[in-house]
């Protein structure tokens, strides 16, 4: 399985990275914008689906950090 597929799920240019460190297994949850990379969450896994409650909070996070760049600084 390739180290990263897209995460569709969650939206559009949402990523899931896979990392196996030490015989853990930790997903890191992204979105790919033009000026940034946008860490949507990060966590061990320890089944094979991604829990419906971890692609909520991540739809969530998105959603806030798109309403969040909008507004005049």
């Amino acid at each position: 399985m390739p180290d990263s597929r897209p995460m569709p799920s969650i939206g559009p240019r949402c990523h899931e990275l896979r990392v196996e460190d030490g015989g853990i297994a930790w997903r890191v949850f992204y979105r790919l914008d033009d000026d940034a990379v946008v860490i949507l969450d990060v966590l061990e896994k320890k089944t094979g689906k991604t829990p419906t409650l971890v692609i909520e909070r991540c739809r969530l996070r998105a959603r806030r950090y798109d309403r969040d760049s909008q507004e005049p600084r």
